[in-house]
């Protein structure tokens, strides 16, 4: 289990990486995805992502003491998954103003999704116990080793990702578009 953290910490943290250059870099502010009517849905579908992740972080990655934020944080992440395929489905569309996605940006997206929804299937598989009457919710795996690390990084990532989800609500609205 204690590589399980490791991997865990390690893949929440590419993703991060990668989702701070694709996310705020390149659609804020390269290709300024929020100020064309073709894009429009796309940075609706980034901006209810960018919402989730901070609920996940907290939900679903941190409190461990309770299983009830953890069912709802697995929830949001159903949910994470749903609006990635809306994304993904709309996206030729919404890129049609510069020709299409890159083909470099696509790389880039199914790496950041994988790092992304990777460290949430590791991450469950050290939440879940099967047993023989079903599956239990382990409450608490603060006894792991790395644990604190892996708790130190979560807590690290949140400002920066309630900023980033702030950031796409207020470009939603046509009066708040500064980039």
């Amino acid at each position: 289990m204690e590589t399980a953290i490791i991997i865990t910490t390690v893949l929440l943290i590419l993703f991060s990486i990668l989702a701070v250059y694709d996310g705020l870099y390149l659609h804020i502010f390269k290709y300024k995805l929020h100020n064309h009517p073709q894009s429009r849905a796309e940075h609706l579908t980034h901006t209810i992502r960018a919402v989730f992740f901070p609920a996940i972080l907290y939900l679903f990655f941190l409190r461990q003491e309770c299983s009830i934020s953890f069912i709802i944080g697995t929830v949001l992440v159903f949910f994470d998954l749903l609006v990635l395929a809306v994304d993904a489905y709309i996206e030729k569309d919404s890129r049609a103003f510069m020709g299409g996605l890159p083909r470099w940006e696509y790389i880039l997206h199914l790496f950041v999704n994988g790092f992304h929804f990777a460290s949430t299937a590791v991450f469950l598989s050290l939440k879940l116990k099967y047993e023989n009457d079903g599956i239990a919710i382990i409450p608490n795996i603060s006894e792991y080793h790395n644990f604190e690390l892996f708790h130190t990084v979560v807590i690290s990532l949140l400002p920066g990702a309630v900023i980033i989800a702030l950031l796409h609500v207020l470009l939603i609205n046509s009066e708040s578009r500064f980039f």
